[in-house]
């Protein structure tokens, strides 16, 4: 016999609240943390009755719910929202924000790419350990989102990894050639300049 259905309680809309593009920065996990962020100004009771859906906040309660205490709920989500665009942005947020990984976040964030606005510790729920960690500026990530910079960046990650890899052959090469003229594995000099030989010396690894 299939399960019964569960009979879902009636629910009435009393307020929505749009979230603007300024304070979500197009992102579904930042949408979700602006919900939490409310939800955490309200008592425990009725956290669950504000919910994000399709990027909206609602308050959604019984039909017979009391008027009074609906009023001091809402104007408590307004009152949140209201700086809700000045909210710190966490690192799982920024990663979503500007799809990037949490290696280039830590890599960026080192050498000052991306400018710190502080850290917050917490604890998280079910463990004794408290985590600290960086969170940004809004209008910061902003400012590396509209000007397309972690694209610059990349490119100059690249780069550096390329010329790091080039002076590291070169020691290489400069290494076998001392532990080969140690062992005394000498080679005549000839009239002729071996090819290449200009650029190896041009580039410093014999200096």
């Amino acid at each position: 016999m299939p399960a019964r259905r569960k009979t879902e309680v009636p629910a009435r809309l009393v307020k929505e609240w749009r979230l603007t593009p300024a304070a979500t920065l197009g992102s579904t996990v930042r949408a979700k943390g602006i919900l939490l962020e409310v939800r955490a100004q309200l008592p425990s009771a009725i956290k669950k009755l504000v919910n994000l859906e399709h990027n909206m906040l609602t308050l959604r309660v019984a039909e017979d719910a009391d008027d009074a205490s609906l009023r001091a709920i809402a104007a408590t989500v307004s009152k949140t929202l209201a700086r809700i665009e000045y909210l710190p942005v966490i690192p799982r947020e920024i990663e979503d924000i500007l799809t990037i990984s949490a290696t280039e976040r830590h890599r960026w964030l080192k050498d000052g790419r991306l400018k710190s606005a502080g850290t917050r510790t917490v604890k998280l729920r079910g463990r004794t350990r408290k985590i600290t960690f960086h969170v940004f500026d809004p209008r910061h990530v902003e400012d590396v989102l509209d000007r397309d910079l972690v694209t610059v960046w990349r490119q100059e990650d690249a780069m550096t990894a390329a010329e790091n890899t080039r002076r590291a052959a070169g020691k290489a090469a400069l290494a076998r050639a001392r532990k080969s003229a140690a062992d005394g594995d000498i080679v005549e000099p000839s009239d002729e300049t071996p090819a290449g030989w200009e650029e190896f010396e041009s580039e410093g690894f014999l200096r």
